[in-house]
């Protein structure tokens, strides 16, 4: 059966993705199992052609769920539904898992100018509820900027999963154009977000990639993110995987300060040509 996308606008989350968080963030201490980790087989590599990639992954469920996702992340892993994982690939350390230090991040002029130009969106963070509009828009996003690609034949219900079926806090981060005449405003932008204790995993975001009247709309999904979890007193914003030589990815080497995680933990990004080696294996993890 295929499931119809609700045309509804999905209910803001009252707690709120980016309430202000009081004192230090604590240490994860939930009492949970270490969990069991698999290993996917090779495949080929989305960003370095003629590479092999393989994955190092766990489920997430339970009632621990949030604190595994939350502690997993800190040593590279991503979530995707229910699953987290990183990359661990034989021969290869060129995905560096990246963060934003919120509280010492300063726009440039150009990031600035982008601030200005979009100040009129208006930012709204919903339960993760997959709408029909947005799923629009995310075929446009994905036609735009990455056709051919792997999600590129994503149906309404490989979307309702990407965004309902998550074990931890999780929120879409609605970015609108002003309303007017008793309607909401046009949907350009959208971002499926985790909070964590220290921060913003921003999972997925998409937007209105083909209109020449909204240019750096990515650019500025990050940038909101950024400040706004600056603000909620959480330290860092993740990004996901940063692959040098991927022109994919050099985007995300704009927002400074930014850590890199590499054998002796996370630091900060000086200079991108330096080597940053893989993270340390995971028990029994192959390398």
């Amino acid at each position: 059966m295929v499931k119809t996308l609700s045309t509804q606008r999905p209910a803001i989350h009252k707690a709120g993705l980016f309430r202000k968080t009081e004192g230090k963030h604590p240490a994860v201490t939930a009492p949970f199992r270490f969990p069991r980790f698999f290993v996917t087989s090779p495949s080929p590599c989305p960003y370095l052609p003629g590479k092999q990639e393989r994955k190092v992954f766990t489920e997430l469920n339970g009632v621990h769920a949030p604190e595994l996702n939350d502690a997993l992340s800190r040593i590279g892993f991503r979530r995707s539904q229910g699953v987290a994982y990183r990359p661990s690939c034989a021969g290869c350390t060129a995905c560096v898992s990246v963060r934003v230090v919120t509280p010492e991040f300063q726009p440039n002029a150009t990031q600035r100018k982008l601030i200005r130009r979009h100040q009129d969106l208006q930012v709204t963070a919903c339960r993760p509820w997959a709408t029909d509009e947005q799923f629009q828009l995310l075929r446009r996003y994905l036609a735009a900027r990455h056709p051919g690609g792997g999600m590129a034949g994503m149906d309404e219900d490989d979307y309702a999963d990407m965004v309902e079926h998550s074990p931890v806090n999780s929120l879409i981060v609605e970015f609108r154009e002003p309303a007017g005449h008793g309607r909401r405003g046009r949907l350009v932008a959208a971002c499926l977000t985790d909070r964590q204790a220290d921060g913003l995993s921003m999972i997925y975001s998409f937007f209105a990639a083909d209109e020449g009247d909204r240019p750096g709309l990515g650019n500025y999904v990050i940038m909101d993110h950024i400040l706004r979890a600056r603000e909620a007193g959480l330290p860092y914003v993740y990004l996901g995987y940063w692959v040098k030589g991927s022109a994919r990815m050099a985007y995300k080497t704009r927002y400074r300060p930014l850590e890199v995680l590499g054998p002796n933990g996370w630091r900060r990004m000086v200079d991108e040509d330096a080597p940053i080696g893989r993270p340390r294996p995971l028990p029994g993890e192959a390398v």
